[in-house]
């Protein structure tokens, strides 16, 4: 198992109205192309304006599939504009777990 960690910062004033977009619209179309949500968060101490959501894949392939699939969803490439306009940042890290992380 791997963990995909993407950090969005927003522009200054927009995590609720990203965070309403994604859930009305965008979440539901990720979680049925990526499957796996480990969680979807927003910072509020720290640098602000932040929002991070963590995905798990059984391997690279995995997630490569996946992405392709929901890179080609005619739902996502109309949703996608509405939350790009938002963003200024983004960040992608892939995570393995150590051999003693409660998640594996």
């Amino acid at each position: 198992m791997l963990y995909e960690m993407r950090t969005y910062r927003l522009k200054t004033g927009t995590v609720p109205a990203y965070v309403k977009l994604v859930a009305e619209e965008g979440i539901a179309i990720q979680k049925a192309h990526l499957g796996n949500l480990v969680g979807y968060f927003s910072s509020d101490i720290g640098p602000l304006n932040e929002i991070v959501h963590i995905w798990a894949y059984e391997s690279l392939d995995d997630r490569a599939t996946r992405r392709a699939a929901l890179n080609a969803d005619p739902a996502w490439l109309a949703f996608l504009p509405k939350i790009q306009a938002l963003i200024e940042v983004m960040e992608n890290k892939i995570l393995l777990p150590t051999p003693f992380s409660p998640l594996k």
